[in-house]
């Protein structure tokens, strides 16, 4: 199987030479906008571009605001911040994630829980996400309290793993009801949507990202979308290192941050977005025809749970055990076809062994199977 999956993608991408797992497609006004951004000479954090992405970016999901960010750990840091998360308090999340989930709620001084997936979604399971409120926390006026550690769980982060939308409104349901906020990490599901809404606008916050290898890049870059008014004018003050609007005088009424998106990356991710329908509609035909190859394969293509509609940023398939995972990504990545497994559990990782976590026997069935396939746009 391995060496007909090496044909099928080189035969798909006309190439014999190296193929990446993802790579950026330019093919839109990039350069246009580049150009101008550069005559302009507004690169920095100001400039007409930053505006228009976030506008554009607000209309495409659906949310009512949108801030953008250097980076989507910047933009997940500053939501969870938003959300009420402080230092001492604690984050419900998943372990098979990558490692900027848990990043962004550390440097608040937050602690991480782990609870297990669904995999049908390899997203954060509403069922085992109440069976550890129910076992676990006690309400204390109103506010949901770690029976073990006694510190209150402030934040649940689902993350969409490669653009599988997970199922936000149970998950909504059991947060709801333990007072708990929902900031989602819909950092690689730019245009995926459940039950016919975008991912990211569920939850009281998302965050999405632009890095060099998403479905569509500002080279770096990040973004928080909310349709609360409030949040997002002080996700913008934040993110603008707190500063009083002024013409000359620095006035700053907060710690805040330096973490405004460059106009020089927003003129790129305007350019992207317009070509973002296109990039879908490419990485949906590619998604299908791997579907078709594999199923009559001893491995199975990940497909889009029920009632959603996943971007396929990354395509990925689940193996029959680790010892098939190593073969498959030994012989593949010699023969130049770039794959890779899923991220190691967070749980695993040294600065995480000692957060709590419920039964993570999916996230470690996952783990143990899932690898990654090229997925680039053909050009």
């Amino acid at each position: 199987m391995v060496k007909e999956t090496i044909d099928f993608v080189r035969a798909h991408y006309e190439s014999e030479k190296f193929i990446p797992l993802h790579e950026p497609y330019f093919a839109g006004k990039e350069k246009d906008y580049l150009n101008e951004c550069i005559d302009t000479t507004f690169v920095s954090s100001v400039g007409k571009f930053v505006d228009k992405f976030e506008e554009d970016i607000a209309r495409f999901t659906g949310a009512n605001y949108a801030i953008a960010t250097v980076n989507g750990t910047a933009a997940l840091h500053i939501a969870l911040q938003l959300a009420g998360v402080l230092q001492e308090d604690e984050v419900i999340t998943q372990s098979l994630t990558f490692i900027a989930t848990c990043n962004a709620i550390s440097y608040i001084g937050a602690h991480p829980i782990f609870v297990d997936v669904d995999l049908s979604t390899m997203g954060l399971s509403p069922e085992k996400l109440k069976h550890f409120l129910t076992n676990e926390t006690v309400m204390i006026n109103g506010q949901c309290v770690n029976k073990s550690t006694k510190r209150i769980i402030k934040a649940v982060v689902p993350m969409h793993t490669f653009g599988m939308p997970i199922n936000l409104d149970d998950l909504k349901t059991v947060c709801d009801s333990y007072n708990i906020k929902i900031v989602e990490d819909a950092a690689e599901s730019l245009g995926s949507y459940q039950n016919n809404k975008h991912t990211g606008t569920k939850g009281l916050l998302g965050t999405l990202s632009f890095n060099g290898n998403k479905t569509i890049t500002t080279g770096g870059g990040g973004m928080i979308i909310t349709n609360d008014e409030t949040l997002a004018k002080k996700a913008k003050h934040i993110t603008t290192t707190a500063k009083i609007p002024h013409r000359w005088d620095f006035n700053h009424d907060q710690v805040g941050y330096n973490y405004r998106m460059p106009n020089i990356n927003a003129a790129l991710g305007c350019a992207q977005l317009e070509n973002l329908p296109e990039i879908l509609k490419n990485k949906r035909n590619l998604a299908l025809k791997y579907n078709d190859f594999f199923n009559d394969k001893p491995a199975r293509f990940v497909t889009e749970p029920e009632n959603t509609t996943a971007n396929y940023w990354l395509n990925a398939i689940v193996l029959d055990n680790a010892s098939e995972r190593d073969e498959f990504l030994t012989v593949t990545n010699n023969a130049g076809v770039m794959t890779r497994p899923i991220w190691k559990l967070m749980s695993g990782l040294p600065m995480f062994q000692k957060a709590q976590k419920g039964n993570l026997e999916n996230s470690i069935w996952l783990e143990e199977r899932v690898i990654n396939i090229p997925s680039s746009v053909k050009r």
